[in-house]
């Protein structure tokens, strides 16, 4: 399973690593990955006009786009498109962060994991 990662290299900038979770195959209740420990489970809805400047992340967190796509900017000047469906490992707590916005003018709802 695809899971973009954000994280911030020696020199502080937020850069983009696909990386992949394995999965295993569980017989009739499908494929499961390994276990992750998890902090806290939060719920997230932003206006319509979401635009956020640069900013860390607040922790360690995966983000589950639940409805609507965003777009995101790295310090290094990269934009990637990201869609409904789709799960962030954000990483970048420190260093120069990355921009966030929603990529149409309507409300947004993700999930954040904090691990």
């Amino acid at each position: 399973m695809k899971v973009t990662r954000i994280y911030s290299n020696e020199n502080g900038d937020s850069v983009f690593e696909e990386m992949e979770i394995s999965l295993t195959d569980s017989g009739e209740i499908g494929q499961l990955s390994d276990h992750f420990a998890v902090k806290a489970l939060q719920f997230r809805k932003v206006s319509a006009d979401y635009d956020y400047d640069f900013h860390c992340a607040p922790q360690r967190q995966f983000i589950v786009l639940l409805d609507g796509g965003v777009q995101i900017e790295n310090s290094l000047g990269e934009t990637r498109v990201f869609q409904t469906g789709e799960i962030l490992l954000v990483e970048d707590t420190t260093g120069k962060g990355h921009k966030t916005k929603n990529l149409e003018q309507r409300e947004r709802i993700s999930l954040f994991i904090h691990i």
